[in-house]
């Protein structure tokens, strides 16, 4: 079994007081250069590894932050983490990411082992953002916490979202424009505030001009995408919806996966519209139409509100940051591009 050497071992090789090497490794300038290098030395030869988490324990913080995103292999948190981490690497700190899988109590199992390990702060978009939630719990006991790609209407933290209703509302208008009238909205649970205000905003935009049927999902992945796509599909062709507006580009992926899989064509049978814009919607069989999220942007305006709120403290006053999302349009929404009498394809407006 490997052992590990001491602060006194160090000590008693360099033949110098625990002081000395304690303010070697933590105020060196402290420390005359001669007796700095034998302590060094010293370190070199034994191997020592100082245990910084105990000192920072010690001290009462780690140099942690940490990020809990509602499903680890959605590549928008993986775009949300890399713009936070760009951020924080600069400030010798740490992002701890964990997954709650949109789980309330995976959510309460991480926030209980964050706060005992005492992270400076936690980057989160929240499953249970309740009155009497944990989340509340721990930033009443004194810990930051910003809330991410979700709004707060509450003064005690910041926030950084973007505002999903309009997004809603940018799919809808769109499909109205294309000619939809028979329209599936694809998402789930609504307790997640994102997919509450997708669907109300797409609600919104249809008011009084087309059909929308909501198509619940367990989860806002592609295997719920390709289910609920599977609903679709067996409809009769004439009942059938003529267009698709999924909560996130996973389940539109899923969607359309289905949707081939059943020879079902889009977008002449069946538009689809997704949310996020993930690297993956402009790469598919057929390039999706997504509503764009500023996704590391918004990691990196979370992180630097958290890192602001542990510089100042008390001092610190909170604020709540909405970007405006935009309608990527793409292969999977046009419009079918028909022949001009002439026989030459008509010009279409790339966008």
């Amino acid at each position: 079994m490997a052992t590990t050497t001491s602060i006194r071992e160090v000590a008693r090789r360099a033949g110098v007081s625990l002081g000395t090497v304690s303010n070697v490794l933590n105020r060196p300038h402290l420390v005359a250069e001669a007796t700095r290098q034998r302590v060094l030395d010293a370190i070199a030869e034994l191997g020592y590894v100082r245990n910084d988490s105990a000192r920072q324990l010690r001290a009462g913080r780690s140099r942690q932050i940490a990020i809990v995103v509602l499903d680890v292999t959605n590549p928008f948190f993986t775009d949300v983490v890399r713009g936070a981490e760009s951020i924080v690497e600069d400030h010798g700190v740490m992002v701890v990411v964990c997954n709650s899988g949109e789980d309330v109590r995976r959510e309460r199992h991480h926030l209980d082992l964050l706060e005992e390990q005492r992270v400076q702060g936690v980057l989160i978009t929240p499953v249970d953002d309740s009155p009497n939630s944990r989340l509340e719990q721990l930033i009443r006991r004194g810990t930051p916490v910003v809330l991410v790609d979700r709004g707060s209407g509450r003064p005690n933290r910041c926030s950084v979202a973007v505002d999903d209703v309009l997004g809603g509302r940018l799919a809808g208008d769109h499909l109205l424009e294309q000619g939809h009238r028979r329209i599936a909205f694809v998402g789930g649970p609504f307790s997640i505030r994102q997919v509450a205000d997708r669907h109300a905003g797409i609600a919104d935009a249809l008011a009084g001009s087309a059909d929308l049927t909501v198509i619940p999902t367990p989860n806002l992945t592609v295997a719920a995408g390709r289910a609920a796509a599977s609903q679709i599909a067996d409809l009769p062709a004439k009942e059938r919806h003529t267009a698709v507006f999924c909560a996130n580009d996973l389940l539109a992926l899923g969607v359309l996966q289905e949707m081939t899989l059943r020879r079902i064509r889009v977008p002449h049978d069946i538009a689809i519209v997704g949310y996020d814009d993930i690297e993956f919607a402009a790469a598919a069989a057929v390039p999706l139409s997504s509503v764009r999220q500023p996704r590391e942007q918004l990691g990196r305006i979370a992180a630097e509100l958290l890192l602001e709120e542990i510089e100042e403290g008390d001092r610190h006053e909170h604020r709540h940051v909405v970007f405006q999302p935009e309608l990527v349009v793409r292969e999977s929404s046009s419009r079918p591009r028909r022949r001009a009498r002439s026989g030459r394809t008509r010009g279409r407006v790339s966008q």
